[in-house]
């Protein structure tokens, strides 16, 4: 994917908060080049089609970087009512909202996102996308029918 861009292909194309946030560090800094060159090359993505993609992304960088904060504290605040000595379900429950709330609104940007940058792309390339989802799905859902079973043992 693309410097600074806040997206991995994932059910909308390409987000994570290691990609939208520019305040980077040096050490991750590589390792967000290297996967979105590795994305890039995968996707087979043409020189005009990176500065396409890098530019709508660049727009929507502010965005996606308040929603992920957003959502960072919203995380921790759930975690902080489930941890607390007086948690209750009530709380719980109104902490998790919050997240849902928050997730709904990234959920929305990335369809937006998604518009802008799918037209950009060939049809074998959405559907390279497409296949790499139902694999994270396959993937989720193995791990999914095997929870526990070390445990078991």
């Amino acid at each position: 994917m693309l410097a600074t861009a806040g997206v991995i292909i994932a059910g909308g194309l390409f987000t994570t908060k290691s990609f939208a946030a520019d305040d980077s560090t040096a050490a991750t800094q590589p390792i967000r080049r290297q996967i979105l060159q590795r994305i890039a090359q995968r996707l087979n993505l043409t020189d005009d089609q990176k500065s396409q993609i890098k530019a709508i992304l660049a727009g929507e960088k502010d965005t996606l970087k308040n929603l992920l904060g957003q959502l960072h504290d919203e995380r921790k605040n759930l975690r902080a009512a489930i941890q607390a000595g007086d948690a209750n379900e009530t709380s719980v429950r109104a902490a998790s909202a919050k997240v849902a709330a928050v997730e709904a609104d990234f959920a929305v940007e990335r369809m937006k996102i998604y518009a802008k940058i799918s037209p950009v792309l060939t049809d074998q390339q959405r559907q390279q996308i497409s296949d790499f989802e139902q694999h994270a799905d396959d993937l989720a859902d193995d791990a999914i029918a095997h929870l526990g079973d070390g445990l078991a043992q």
